[in-house]
């Protein structure tokens, strides 16, 4: 059962991964704290370019303090690896790691459950769902690319945390544009108010 220190550590990972939004696709921002006796052991966060995975840097970082230690993760650590490499639950459980806290489960291919049984599989306690609804904002691009092959798109001034700008013609194939970016690996978009913007919400293609 979470307690008080497990939500602050968890939010802690929230905050990490949020400052990375925008500047890691084409995968998500995730945040890795390990925290061994009350104390951050380690703590990084998906890096630029989507690699590499958090837990791959906070495990190294943490070394020895890693075994018997609390991994607080915002996003289910993988399972398995499309490149077939070692997957971030591997890193974990043969760190000597003996909780993960996860905010989210992730449905992908990748993960979609199979992160956190393999975790318990190596004897690791698994607690999932701690501050999902704050941690869900991170991920809601990238769970809309997952349910609809295309990016989320939002109306913004500035862009700050998305991937890139969507700057297709109104008049252009909405729907054709977006699958083609959501398949470069873009998960959330970010258009200036005008006449695209308009169309996209005509075509229901704009999150509000």
């Amino acid at each position: 059962m979470s307690g008080p220190d497990d939500t602050s550590f968890m939010a802690r990972a929230i905050e990490l991964a949020t400052a990375q939004m925008g500047q890691t696709w084409p995968n998500p921002s995730v945040a890795c704290v390990i925290v061994n006796g009350g104390e951050v052991a380690a703590e990084a966060a998906t890096a630029p370019g989507g690699r590499p995975h958090a837990e791959e840097q906070a495990v190294p970082a943490a070394g020895a303090r890693a075994r018997g230690a609390t991994a607080y993760v915002t996003l289910e650590p993988c399972g398995a690896r499309s490149s077939g490499r070692k997957s971030c639950s591997h890193f974990l459980a043969e760190a000597g790691v003996s909780r993960v806290v996860v905010a989210c489960v992730d449905p992908s291919p990748f993960a979609s459950g199979r992160g956190v049984e393999r975790l318990r599989q190596a004897g690791l306690e698994v607690e999932t769902g701690l501050l999902a609804d704050q941690a869900a904002v991170l991920y809601e691009g990238y769970l809309h690319r997952l349910e609809t092959g295309r990016p989320m798109v939002r109306v913004s001034a500035d862009g700050e945390g998305f991937d890139a700008r969507f700057a297709a013609s109104p008049k252009a194939d909405l729907v054709t544009e977006l699958k083609r970016l959501g398949e470069a690996g873009y998960t959330r978009l970010w258009t200036s108010p005008g006449e695209l913007a308009d169309a996209l919400k005509d075509q229901g293609l704009l999150t509000e």
